[in-house]
């Protein structure tokens, strides 16, 4: 297995590549930005791209999205819920205070709807639908790998903020007290933003995930 994760964008969005070594079939998750470099990453291992997998519709997570399907051919995944931020991005550029080229976006290929399966043949994850940072935010449990990406929905020691359009305090506990919790302590936690971390360390330590 291949297993990279790296900082896109200047929001420093966690964008990664998993691969199987044997068939170098990839997936990429949240190519917020940076394509070049995710395109060089996957041509210099030889990896072709199966599945572009997106967490959530924000600019920092989907804005290199379409132009990687463009050089890749490889479908963007992306739940329908989030539809509305891809109509968005200039309005979610001043939100944030960039001061950058709009990307192109476009609805995508498939959706990515509870419980489905998506990722490689050897390495599958399971789509966990978790509002609350958006309508359409997901997290993505690779069960084999013991590995949770979590998009914008947990971060080490906090979680993923909602006041921005489409965000729901209430939601967003709800989504990781009766998703994310569910899973083993042990499982590893790939954020959006930021170091990694373990389920098991957020339950302990995390303010956002004490006994209500």
């Amino acid at each position: 297995m291949i297993l990279e994760s790296f900082p896109v964008g200047l929001l420093a969005c966690n964008c990664t590549i998993l691969a199987d070594e044997a068939t170098r079939e990839a997936i990429v998750i949240d190519p917020g930005d940076n394509v070049s470099r995710i395109a060089k990453r996957l041509s210099d291992q030889g990896l072709t791209l199966k599945q572009i997998l997106v967490t959530h519709g924000h600019i920092d997570h989907v804005g290199g999205a379409l132009k990687l399907k463009r050089l890749t051919g490889a479908p963007i995944y992306l739940n329908e819920n989030d539809l509305p931020q891809l109509e968005m991005m200039a309005e979610q550029a001043g939100w944030i205070g960039l001061n950058l080229p709009v990307p192109e976006t476009a609805p995508p290929d498939e959706g990515l709807a509870e419980g489905q399966v998506v990722g490689l043949e050897h390495y599958p994850a399971k789509v966990l639908h978790t509002p609350g940072h958006t309508q359409g935010s997901i997290c993505l449990h690779f069960a084999p790998l013991n590995l949770l990406i979590a998009g914008d929905t947990l971060f080490a020691g906090s979680i993923g903020r909602t006041d921005f359009p489409g965000g729901n305090f209430d939601q967003i506990i709800a989504s990781l007290h009766t998703r994310l919790l569910a899973l083993p302590d042990e499982t590893r936690v790939l954020p959006g933003h930021g170091p990694g971390t373990t389920i098991g360390q957020e339950r302990r330590s995390n303010p956002f995930l004490k006994e209500r």
